[in-house]
């Protein structure tokens, strides 16, 4: 794991670091020299962490339209994406906050001279592929307003093939997540130093978010993620001190 939200903004900006990623002529580039404590068996699954980002606020997951998302400029009701619904007068494909928001931040790993290929295919739940996003639906009047939300979309491909957005697009219910970036695919030795080449273009700074790269393998029993083991802990613990007082409650009201 490498959290870079403060670390890669340069040291006479930190002190206002809103500015710094509001500033388009300021160059957002930042590397990192990333030392593999054991060896890790391919597909190595790179996933990006934002905190204290609350997708699961009521009116941002309202602000989305999946018939949209299926057939495109064919369904004219873009009402629930509202503010993010029309540019310049027209619709605005995809629309919406979730969309509008699009995380941005890029990666690219080499192990000493050669570039560690990242395959981004294949990365968002094929049932949402073939399902909730139009092979025939293409970004149109997007990210055209005055202010920018995230990432822009490639006119020319369809929503469906658009993973980056389709693995966004499935919010998140806890302010913590993580969302699958890619793989690599070639095992990574103990002790290898990897360098990471990062572009820092996504402003968590105006609500104290954070940002963190994180490298994972998985095996037969599924990803290595603490946070939702602490949180499984977490959440049976309260349930069973509130199941402890109900009964108190209830022994003490029956005698």
């Amino acid at each position: 794991m490498y959290r870079y939200d403060a670390e890669c903004v340069p040291e006479p900006l930190r002190s206002n670091k809103l500015a710094y990623i509001k500033d388009s002529s300021i160059p957002k580039n930042c590397s990192k020299h990333l030392k593999i404590q054991k060896h890790m068996k391919a597909p190595i699954y790179i996933y990006y962490q934002l905190d204290n980002y609350y997708q699961n606020h009521r009116r941002y997951v309202k602000s989305r339209s999946d018939q949209q998302l299926l057939h495109g400029l064919k369904y004219n009701d873009i009402s629930t994406c509202s503010p993010e619904d029309v540019n310049h007068g027209h619709p605005v494909v995809p629309c919406g906050l979730i969309a509008w928001s699009l995380f941005n931040d890029t990666y690219t790993f080499f192990r000493g001279i050669n570039e560690l290929r990242v395959n981004r295919k294949n990365i968002a739940w094929q049932s949402d592929r073939d399902h909730k996003f139009g092979k025939e639906v293409y970004p149109f009047n997007f990210q055209n307003g005055t202010l920018i939300g995230g990432a822009n979309l490639e006119p020319n491909i369809p929503l469906s093939d658009q993973e980056d957005l389709i693995v966004w697009m499935r919010t998140a219910a806890l302010p913590t997540f993580r969302k699958l970036y890619g793989r690599i695919e070639e095992d990574l030795d103990a002790d290898d130093v990897i360098l990471i080449n990062l572009l820092n273009n996504y402003n968590t700074y105006s609500f104290s978010g954070s940002k963190t790269l994180v490298l994972s393998t998985s095996s037969w029993l599924g990803g290595h993620n603490n946070f939702l083991g602490m949180a499984y802990v977490a959440i049976g613990t309260s349930f069973i001190f509130i199941s402890s007082i109900f009964l108190l409650l209830h022994v003490k009201n029956s005698r």
